[in-house]
């Protein structure tokens, strides 16, 4: 038999509590909680000498236990009779002194400023739901003319949001200061308590409005409150921890190795996010250890856009070869300051055991693993707005193979990496100028060399599908005998920090390269962050690509050798990231084609995680360019397309992969020789990266 009502609507009538409290008998429902949950904030609020309204009391024992320690002016109504009546007779003898009225909450008969408390625990809950919330506006403003200057109102809630939102909006209008009380569950008692957590919404009554909203955000009954400035930021707070309350309990409760559960901790001063935390179980039938529950892998600062700490594919071969039952992997943030890899743990320690699989002992010990235990390396150089990308920063990491590296980060999508080139010293006064204009954040530990001191490496391209796409001029036969003198022409749709057309300037013999960006600002970064310097043979069109595409196709007449497409798509929410689908659209593809010399060929930059999406691009693609060599990206999302009209025998995807290993080789010595303008060697193995080429 359930007591719990099918409706919300139904909590505001009197009919279901009269059909609930006949139907609970003697037995008292507490509501969110008993007086053992909830002793430590009333008597925070409420002294034993006050004179306290009970509102909507039920046959709640949490009156009776108030008075067995010392509360004798409680004044508790209902609007239920039968509820009134039987609590009357329940406590005639033992407790004289406790009355209860049936008296309807929206309307009392008791005079102005008589009660300096006034408890709610569920009433506010029960009768929101009925007349759009007007019940509840009524009894709210019979509790203020109720409540003497500096009276409290007391709410136990489950702070539903359109139920909070009304209580906190009516003290505020009112000029009263509101403060929230998350009270947090007891361990291993998740079982048996509701998903949601409780709160004690506390209202306090000013003899003037005060001006400007008091708002407050306590966790626990003891928690330092956090000052908030706005309702809508103290219902995202709530919000917050409803979430987390819920996550816990399905944690706690069951395991899910297909899912991605995730949560992010939050700075209690600033609100920023600190950590994020990603709980991956081992699958079904693993074969892990009874010793090996639980532990937290902590990501070194830098790493966590790497495919093992960001992808799903990832993060489940981390956890089997950590092997254990359930791994957590945290992930630091930008823009934080983490002091070594001791007090990382300590302060995650207080949280751990919150994100424990089930039928973990409380007292269990939780490892804290790392990669040789290094917390990484961070420094943020620069950060900047951008209209087209929103904001970005640059900053210099150091890898897992102790190199530094510098990366160009959208923060809109702050798990991919938009750019990246590895550092490598240099003469010290030549990058000693003063940047302008933006904003220095302090390295969490020194780097190997002097930031001021180091410069981008242009032979080494830090992509994977950079070298691939690279690699892929092999089919044009750069490089052979036949082709030693012939001008090779690339047009290139994304610039990013420009190191693979730099690469191509500086490395593939008698190349031109035109890059088409849309937005300045990366261009900008580009030159003064990456060491991007445009040349005669390196050029950039600032503007759209398709647009770029257009005009090309209709001024007619110029043809190039390689169009490549590495161009991000902003709306991270759609299948495919990389490129806009407006890219791959036939019309457009048709442009690219008649843009093309007759040895041409076309190098997509492919990263779909939608199959059905990948399909279709790919059926779209391959009727206006019959032969594709495709290239999977190892551990990562992306696929290069090497693309061809196949207009003679000698073009074919099945020829030219016959005859790859021969251009692979001219195109690594002519890489090798070449070298224009620059110290630097091309670290890149043609042949390598064309191996395992699929033909589609």
């Amino acid at each position: 038999m359930s007591l719990l009502p099918r409706t919300a609507d139904e909590f505001s009538s009197a009919e279901y509590w009269e059909r609930f409290f006949k139907k609970r008998g003697e037995k008292s429902f507490e509501w969110y909680g008993d007086y053992n949950k909830l002793c430590g904030v009333l008597h925070k609020y409420i002294k034993v000498q006050h004179k306290v309204l009970v509102v909507g009391c039920g046959n709640s024992e949490l009156s009776e236990q108030l008075y067995d320690v010392g509360y004798k002016h409680l004044t508790n109504i209902d609007i239920s009779e039968t509820v009134v009546t039987h609590m009357n007779q329940r406590n005639a003898e033992r407790r004289p002194g406790l009355t209860f009225q049936q008296v309807d909450a929206t309307q009392t008969p008791y005079e102005d400023a008589s009660y300096q408390a006034a408890l709610d625990k569920g009433t506010l809950d029960a009768m929101a739901s009925e007349e759009e919330g007007a019940l509840a506006r009524n009894m709210l403003a019979e509790v203020g003319r109720v409540l003497s200057v500096g009276g409290r109102y007391v709410c136990v809630t489950l702070a539903q949001e359109s139920v909070i939102k009304l209580a906190v909006e009516h003290f505020v209008e009112q000029g009263w200061a509101v403060r929230l009380h998350c009270l947090q569950e007891e361990s291993g008692k998740e079982e048996d308590s509701f998903a949601l957590p409780v709160f004690v919404l506390v209202c306090t009554k000013f003899r003037q409005p005060m001006p400007t909203p008091i708002l407050e955000m306590c966790l626990g009954e003891d928690g330092a409150p956090t000052r908030l400035t706005q309702v809508a930021d103290l219902l995202s707070s709530v919000r917050e921890y409803q979430a987390y309350s819920v996550l816990k309990k399905r944690l706690r409760t069951s395991t899910d190795a297909s899912s991605n559960l995730s949560l992010t901790l939050c700075h209690a001063k600033t609100g920023l996010p600190r950590y994020t935390l990603t709980v991956q179980d081992s699958p079904p039938g693993a074969k892990v250890p009874r010793s090996n529950p639980f532990a937290i892998f902590i990501v070194p600062q830098g790493s966590e856009t790497a495919w093992l700490y960001s992808s799903s594919e990832g993060r489940k071969q981390l956890a089997a070869s950590a092997n254990f039952r359930r791994l957590v992997i945290v992930t630091m943030h930008r823009n934080q300051q983490y002091t070594d890899m001791q007090a990382v743990q300590s302060e995650l320690s207080p949280m751990v055991m919150d994100l424990a699989p089930p039928g973990m002992p409380a007292n269990q010990q939780v490892p804290f693993l790392s990669v040789g235990g290094d917390m990484g390396w961070r420094e943020e150089v620069s950060r900047g707005v951008s209209e087209l990308s929103g904001e970005y920063c640059v900053e210099n990491v150091k890898g897992e193979d102790g190199e530094l590296y510098r990366r160009l980060i959208f923060l809109s999508n702050a798990a991919l990496v938009q750019s990246e080139s590895r550092l490598v010293s240099s003469n010290p006064a030549a990058s000693s100028h003063k940047k302008k204009n933006k904003k220095k954040v302090k390295p969490t530990a020194a780097p190997t060399s002097s930031s001021a001191s180091l410069s981008v490496d242009s032979g080494f391209l830090c992509c994977a599908h950079h070298e691939v796409m690279a690699a892929g001029l092999a089919v044009l036969g750069v490089g052979t005998p036949q082709n030693k003198d012939v001008p090779v022409s690339v047009l290139l749709v994304g610039l990013g920090g420009g190191g693979l057309p730099q690469f191509l300037r500086d490395f593939v013999p008698n190349v031109t390269v035109e890059v088409v960006e849309l937005d300045p600002v990366v261009m900008e970064v580009a030159k003064e962050w990456f060491g991007f310097r445009p040349d005669d043979r390196l050029t950039v069109t600032l503007g759209d690509g398709l647009e770029r595409i257009c005009a090309l196709e209709k001024e007619g007449g110029r043809l190039f050798d390689a169009i490549m497409f590495d161009v991000d798509n902003k709306d991270s929410s759609l299948g495919m990231s990389c490129p806009p689908a407006a890219f791959v659209e036939t019309p457009i593809l048709q442009k690219v084609s008649s843009l093309l010399t007759p040895r041409g060929v076309f190098i997509l930059n492919l990263a779909c995680r939608n199959p059905a999406m990948r399909k279709s691009t790919l059926e779209r693609v391959s009727a206006v360019f019959p032969n594709i060599l495709s290239k999977k990206i190892e551990e990562e999302i992306n696929e290069i397309l090497l693309c061809s009209r196949g207009e003679s025998e000698t073009q074919g995807a099945a020829h030219i992969l016959q005859s790859l290993n021969q251009g692979a080789k001219s195109l690594q010595s002519a890489l090798c020789s070449s070298r224009t303008g620059t110290d630097s060697s091309p670290h890149i193995d043609i042949a390598e990266l064309l191996k395992d080429l699929k033909v589609e």
